[in-house]
């Protein structure tokens, strides 16, 4: 006898898909929304449904947005000419957290990987050099993860960036504020050191 009921166990195996949910997890979302009213079911059951036809990507940085050109290239008080290369839409979110940064953003779709067939044409990166080409970039900010593909695709595209009239940028990486330095591995100490900045006396 199946213990769970067909269209909850339809639920789970669709939520256990979702990355970082495992079954367990799935599991305890699927008899958490079991157990709200319905409305919010029906609710959620019409975003989900609605997601792909309202979201587009940006023409200029290929975010995720509901216009085209998006809030944030089309917003008169961020720098144009300052663009920050960033992996995924998440990343950019990140990095808006911070309220840190006024530029604009280029999103990748992704980072170089041979080994899984991803080459520059599959990311967005014949995108940024014409956008640079159009004219009015004065800095071009890699900010790619210092894992090896992200680093990978740094070096690549500070190589490619050589060829025009900009300035190329990497977020530093280094020691977190508050963290004692016999703590930190030998990678954070090494990224610590070669990104330095001289300071005035």
């Amino acid at each position: 006898m199946q213990a769970v009921p067909p269209a909850l166990e339809r639920l789970i195996n669709d939520l256990a898909k979702l990355p970082g949910i495992g079954r367990k997890t799935a599991t305890r979302l699927a008899l958490y929304i079991l157990r709200r009213p319905a409305t919010e079911s029906q609710a959620l059951a019409e975003d989900l449904a609605s997601l792909h036809a309202s979201i587009r990507l940006c023409r200029f940085c290929f975010a995720f947005s509901e216009t085209d050109p998006c809030q944030i290239c089309s917003d008169g008080r961020r720098d144009p000419g300052l663009i920050c290369v960033v992996e995924e839409p998440g990343d950019m979110l990140s990095i808006e957290k911070t309220a840190a940064f006024r530029g604009v953003y280029h999103i990748l779709h992704g980072i170089l990987s041979p080994m899984d067939g991803i080459g520059p044409s599959e990311l967005k990166i014949r995108e940024l050099f014409a956008r640079i080409r159009q004219g009015g970039v004065r800095e071009v900010l890699l900010a790619t993860s210092s894992t090896v593909p992200g680093e990978a695709t740094a070096s690549y595209l500070m190589e490619q960036l050589h060829r025009f009239p900009v300035r190329v940028s990497r977020l530093a990486c280094g020691i977190p504020m508050g963290m004692d330095i016999k703590y930190a591995d030998e990678h954070t100490l090494a990224r610590a050191i070669e990104t330095r900045r001289m300071v005035e006396g």
